[in-house]
């Protein structure tokens, strides 16, 4: 009866790159050889054609038809002769739209094609369960009435028969995917009915809540403007980016104030379902959606399939396909990698899973047996099918914990030491608890991180906070999955599945066998343990086998990369990069060199009173702390320091810089890349590393009567200037920036180090280190050698002339006292 009704029927498919729609495309297409697919998608930058071919035609789904077509293309419903690809040219088309638009974005040749279609399978929707609600109302609300909408457009439109014998101005037949979860947060028996004559709907006007929805948009992007809510945004930029630069924390605001915008929609979408009992916005928004397509269908015939939780396939295309993570896999694979030690649920509940194919299956045999027509008027009327499994095959939350325990006790993941990870035994608490839980230990390393933030630590010390970082992120995910998912675990409705097995029956043993749609199918032991975890390994990418032989490192691997022939430049900070000095250390020691003794304890006194508020000032903006620190240059002598900005470099200096650092820029060099160094240190102190760079830029101060006059004669070269002389230097020489190295040790130096296409940070401060390792950047940790000096505040050593006048004034002192 399926293919027999489908065949030579032109099928249009709203929603066909997601998880759902490509299975429909592969079944369709496997199944029943003669049909043509008309696939409504949103175009991308290189048109609809283009993105079905890259997103739907090359997924695994359809391996398993191309290797028929290679074996024998007419067994696999081809013509003689012809490939994969081949049959897909002449089988489907590609047209542009968007189920978020009125009219779903077509054009006049859109729509011409639309006009064709005999059925419409509409898949397309926000299945995300924290998407924001205007989103969800867009597609899951609006999108169906719009699909209906088209549809009487097409039907007027069309002025000859479509392949599957339309007449001009008879309506194409709609198919559209809602879910059972409409039903809302109920328990019991949840039947197969309009969501309008459920006792447990709340009425409301799905029309005043499209409006509200809109406006709640409008409202919360006023509210992310106000000066209060831009300050604290700016806050949370310069402490997560430190003294990045202003276009830096600029980029960082915006993104930051966007964000918080869509978690204010996120935060209402989910209020507001569960005000009106909904677990959230996407079952919400999806029974206003079958009320709008009900109330304004206008004469279309409507089908609504209901699936509960589709997961991985039980048989079609293959066992265990599926595409991209749905509910159950992150949730999973967070408790194999032993991150998630709770979640709530009920042990004795059911979790309402069903396979994609048996949905797959079930839209199939809808739409073969056509609309449903009263026998009383002889008029289409809505029809209501779910395919569930919780009230014929219940898979108990208990049930399926204990497999999956089972599975990864048995099969363990390995950690990054080769460890097998052992998963936690769950005590089934509430979601309450497990949030409680969750925000203490959050808070907990929210205190440490402040702690760790206001201290200056640097490279594995450093490294401290980054790992905060990532176990706060880890919480966050758990909460984010208790908050998203915990609804459903404690889920007590039994969806009932009359029509969907009256349609079962109704087919014969050669569409039952080909076209399985029964929940009493499934064997979950082997279903959950020989299907869907191993599916779930593989889309995670979870390590399952320890390391053979000695683990090559990341960052060596990274680091193979960074040292390849094929790097163009080798850009390098200074300061806690390639020496362990800072310009307060130069300025010491040149400062002192020409002091006596008593001057320079003043000196060294006055210079530990004002440490603290140069360090604050330092990171609060690198450019000003540099013009103010620079002006007590003023009057120095410009021959006196060069000279002896030659002798620290021996005496200061080399001895505290990093050997690695040296030999890394020396590695570069002898690979014929450039290299270059930007520094904000003062061009007379770092004269005398030249040899070992192409090219330096540093900050020069202006110049009066044989002296420096103090003043900084160009913007300071940090932050987004660092960027801008590096990009200079790379467009004058013809180097790719993308083929090219940077290293830094400061977030200051972030505007340089996302220029290219290989970012090293080099003894990293907390910000940057957290940065680095959360965006996979190749991390050193380069020290002096040992037994070098390490001196808070340096002296300079005397003069010969100061050592003399201190010899005198000895003896002087020796005369006086004899």
């Amino acid at each position: 009866m399926i293919r027999e009704n489908l065949s030579g029927k032109r099928i249009a498919i709203t929603g066909s790159t997601g998880f759902l729609g490509t299975a429909l495309v592969e079944r369709f297409l496997r199944s029943v050889p003669d049909c043509e697919l008309v696939l409504l998608v949103r175009p991308g930058r290189r048109g609809a054609e283009h993105r079905v071919k890259r997103d739907i035609l090359k997924n695994d789904a359809f391996d398993r038809l191309r290797d028929a077509f290679k074996e024998d293309p007419i067994a696999a419903g081809g013509l003689d002769g012809e490939t994969f690809d081949e049959m897909c040219d002449r089988r489907v088309f590609a047209v542009k739209g968007d189920v978020g638009q009125d009219g779903l974005g077509l054009g006049d040749a859109g729509l011409a094609l639309f006009s064709t279609v005999d059925i419409v399978v509409h898949s397309a929707a926000t299945v995300s369960f924290d998407s924001a609600l205007d989103d969800a109302v867009q597609v899951n609300l609006l999108g169906p009435g719009r699909v209906a909408a088209a549809l009487r457009v097409a039907a007027e439109a069309r002025t000859e028969p479509t392949p599957g014998g339309l007449a001009p101005g008879e309506k194409a037949y709609l198919v559209a995917v809602s879910t059972c979860y409409v039903a809302g947060s109920r328990r019991g028996n949840a039947p197969e009915q309009m969501v309008k004559d459920s006792p447990f709907f709340v009425e409301v006007d799905w029309r005043a809540e499209a409006h509200n929805a809109f406006q709640a948009r409008k409202s919360a992007e006023q509210a992310s403007r106000t000066p209060q809510r831009l300050k604290a945004l700016e806050a949370d930029a310069i402490k997560a980016l430190g003294a990045a630069g202003t276009p830096a924390i600029a980029e960082r605001v915006e993104s930051l104030r966007q964000k918080w915008v869509g978690e204010q929609m996120t935060q209402t979408g989910r209020v507001r379902a569960a005000s009106l009992g909904f677990p959230d916005a996407y079952a919400f928004t999806k029974a206003l959606g079958e009320r709008s397509l009900v109330e304004t269908r206008d004469g279309v015939p409507v089908a609504i399939v209901r699936p509960s939780i589709i997961e991985s396939a039980l048989a079609e295309p293959v066992p265990g396909w599926i595409r991209g993570f749905r509910m159950a896999e992150p949730v999973i694979a967070a408790y194999a990698r032993g991150l998630l030690k709770e979640f709530p649920g009920v042990p004795e509940g059911v979790i309402d899973v069903i396979p994609v194919d048996l949905v797959v299956a079930s839209i199939l045999a809808t739409a073969a047996r056509g609309p449903n027509i009263s026998e009383e008027s002889g008029e289409h009327e809505p029809d209501i099918i779910q395919i569930a499994s919780g009230s014929a095959n219940p898979f108990k939350y208990g049930q399926m914990v204990d497999l999956v325990q089972a599975y990864f006790t048995q099969n363990p993941v390995y950690d990054e030491k080769n460890q097998p990870i052992s998963v936690p035994d769950w005590t089934f608490p509430g979601r309450g608890r497990v949030t409680r839980q969750l925000n203490r230990a959050k808070f907990a390393l929210t205190t440490g991180e402040r702690i760790l933030d206001a201290l200056p630590l640097r490279g594995k010390q450093a490294e401290i906070g980054a790992d905060l970082e990532q176990q706060k992120e880890q919480l966050d995910r758990a909460g984010g999955y208790v908050e998203l998912y915990g609804a459903y675990t404690e889920c007590e409705a039994t969806y009932q599945l009359d029509r969907m097995y009256a349609l079962w029956n109704s087919l014969d043993k050669a569409d039952q066998r080909d076209f399985n749609m029964d929940p009493l199918s499934i064997d979950w032991p082997h279903y959950a343990h020989d299907i869907q975890l191993p599916s779930t390994v593989k889309m995670a990418r979870l390590k399952m086998q320890p390391s053979k032989g000695p683990s090559v490192d990341r960052n060596e691997r990274i680091r193979k990369n960074v040292l390849s022939e094929d790097r163009h430049l080798a850009v390098f900070d200074l300061e806690n990069t390639l020496i362990a000095s800072n310009v307060v250390a130069s300025y010491s020691w040149l400062a002192t060199r020409h002091l006596d003794t008593p001057d320079r304890a003043r000196f060294v006194a006055k210079t530990l009173r004002e440490a603290p508020t140069l360090w604050n000032l330092d990171r609060a903006d690198r450019s000003d702390f540099l013009r103010y620190f620079y002006r007590r240059f003023e009057d120095a002598p410009i021959e006196r320091l060069e000279r002896d900005s030659l002798e620290m470099m021996s005496d200061l200096l080399m001895t505290k810089s990093f050997p690695a650092g040296i030999r890394r820029v020396r590695a570069h060099r002898a690979l014929g890349h450039k290299t270059l160094l930007i520094t904000g240190a003062l061009d007379v102190v770092v004269e005398p590393l030249r040899p070992l760079f192409d090219h330096i830029v540093s900050a020069e101060l202006g110049e009066h009567d044989g002296a420096y006059d103090g003043k900084l004669t160009n913007v300071p070269p940090t932050g987004e200037a660092r960027y801008q002389a590096l990009a200079d230097y790379a467009k004058e020489h013809d180097l790719d920036l993308k083929e090219s190295v940077a290293y830094a040790d400061s977030t200051s130096d972030l505007p340089m180090l996302e220029a290219v296409g290989f970012p090293v940070a080099v003894n990293a401060e907390t910000k940057l280190a957290t940065i680095a390792r959360r965006r996979g950047w190749l991390i050193e940790h380069w020290t002096k050698s040992d037994g070098a000096p390490n001196r808070t505040i340096p002296i300079g050593p005397r003069t010969l002339r100061g050592r003399l006048r201190k010899q005198r004034v000895a003896a002087m002192q020796r005369r006086a006292a004899g």
